[in-house]
């Protein structure tokens, strides 16, 4: 027997049945971080929108449930942990699905170091600890070692991933419930310590600031939504593999509208849109501002729901792209070593440290630029997000071309309903383009090469995926030999369990 077991090799497969549906919803909520992305957005949106700003929340969420929608019907037919990569390869090409596998691990790449700065900085404010906050050398070295603990929990196990990530989203919940609890409550109660506006059902309404502004909140909205496929991406390691994990996304992005919705309308309604749009660059820190206001000495609660947001998504922003270079390695679109499993855990260990070396490589040396430029290489993830969103909507329509008109179903849930999302994403990504482009636009205030930083940053990104997509190509060009696919009937037509 133990020779058998030695004889056997090492894995090539991720641990089968590893974790269940509200493992993989737990861990797609706190991929978006809801605290940090509300604490980040709530005060440009407002600046944008004023009193709309629900409403403008509650108008991104209609694209990112369409392009759920894609997902689940994707990972109906592919339960593959490259996602993006794996459906649009089958769908539209090689060429296609080596670009989305780059935009998605790069998306990683570009926040990670940031999301353990925030929980950093959030964790020495919650303890009282405000000189170590503000001391950039602290700061970054504490980071760095968050990133290496959440790479390390990544690697032991999926298990012991989904059970941190349990705790981490019950704390975050429970936090930002007691923020919104007390706010709402102070409004009605007439003790606002700020300039209160009494909540009304017309700041639902996403047009009411008009369309320019819309269109500037809609940008911000993607990225607050965006993180919550990060379950599809665990699809090879979750029961029910062909219906879970889409199910996981979908109930994500319905989970974070009302989240989001009921946050976004304490707020304004405790603070006014006065006092959030003149703290609008403030950022993530707004929410400290409010943490005292709204709780007194009770703020570390708030504080301590950033922090934990941050973290939980620090480590489960690692997962889509660590699995996406799997993926892409076992096909051939990358070199073999990022396939490597490891094998007691059954993680892809390679891909994982690897995603955590370049991110870290990527916070340090941007932040020697200037904390602005880090910035700015975040605002230019919203073009790689709505780039590889808009893709997978695309690919489903194209994958599914001959189911579409067999039933009403079909046509608008894995017809309309994704091309409709892609075709909003690629407006906001054309959007996105023209006001990045304006160096005023970007934190750093500078321009670069008669840009805007976020743009640079984004063009770089994407011309270094084509360049090394073709010295790929010229070294190896198995991967380039796959040919376009259309859905399986059987799969399609499949009942689910």
């Amino acid at each position: 027997m133990a020779e058998d077991v030695a004889d056997a090799g090492p894995p090539t497969e991720l641990k089968a049945n590893a974790i269940g549906f509200l493992d993989a919803l737990v861990i797609g909520l706190n991929a978006t971080s809801p605290a940090y992305s509300l604490a980040a957005a709530i005060g440009p949106i407002v600046a944008l929108v004023g009193i709309y700003a629900p409403g403008v929340m509650l108008a991104s969420f209609v694209p990112m449930l369409l392009i759920a929608s894609a997902f689940y019907y994707l990972n109906k037919v592919d339960q593959d942990c490259g996602t993006t990569f794996s459906w649009v390869t089958r769908a539209m090409g090689p060429w296609s699905g080596w670009l989305g596998g780059w935009a998605i691990t790069m998306t990683g790449v570009l926040v990670i170091g940031s999301l353990a700065d925030v929980a950093v900085r959030f964790g020495l404010l919650a303890v009282g600890l405000d000189s170590w906050a503000d001391s950039a050398v602290i700061r970054q070295t504490l980071a760095v070692v968050v990133i290496l603990v959440m790479t390390a929990v990544c690697v032991i196990g999926t298990e012991m991933s989904a059970h941190v990530q349990n705790v981490l989203i019950l704390a975050q919940v429970a936090f930002l419930l007691v923020f919104a609890v007390v706010a709402i409550y102070r409004v009605y109660a007439g003790t606002s310590s700020l300039d209160p506006v009494m909540p009304s059902f017309e700041w639902l309404n996403p047009f009411g600031a008009g369309g320019a502004a819309l269109t500037g909140g809609l940008l911000l909205g993607v990225f607050i939504y965006w993180g919550w496929e990060s379950a599809v991406n665990l699809t090879e390691e979750i029961r029910d593999s062909a219906t879970a994990p889409g199910k996981a996304g979908i109930w994500s992005t319905v989970v974070l509208l009302v989240t989001y919705l009921s946050v976004a309308i304490a707020v304004v309604g405790y603070a006014g849109t006065a006092f959030l749009a003149e703290n609008a660059s403030e950022e993530e820190a707004i929410f400290a501002v409010l943490a005292r206001e709204v709780l007194g000495g009770w703020d570390w609660i708030v504080l301590l729901a950033v922090c934990t947001s941050a973290l939980a998504s620090t480590q489960t922003t690692i997962i889509p792209a660590s699995r996406t270079a799997l993926s892409m390695a076992r096909r051939q679109a990358l070199p073999h070593h990022f396939a490597h499993i490891h094998p007691r855990f059954r993680t892809p260990d390679v891909s994982t440290w690897w995603v955590a070396a370049v991110a870290i490589a990527w916070y340090l040396v941007v932040n020697q630029i200037s904390e602005n430029a880090l910035f700015d290489s975040l605002t230019a993830l919203s073009l790689l997000i709505a780039f590889y969103y808009a893709l997978t909507g695309l690919a489903c329509v194209v994958y599914y071309r001959r189911h579409l008109t067999e039933s009403l179903h079909n046509f608008l849930l894995i017809g309309a309903g994704p091309l409709i999302g892609a075709g909003l994403l690629a407006w906001l990504l054309v959007e996105s383009i023209g006001d990045m482009s304006n160096p005023a636009n970007s934190y750093s205030g500078v321009s670069w090469f008669g840009l805007g930083p976020p743009l640079v940053i984004g063009i770089g990104i994407s011309l270094a995926g084509v360049i090394v997509m073709c010295v790929w190509r010229l070294r190896s060009g198995t991967f380039w030999e796959e040919r376009r696919g259309v859905a399986d009937p059987e799969l399609v037509h499949r009942k689910e369990p």
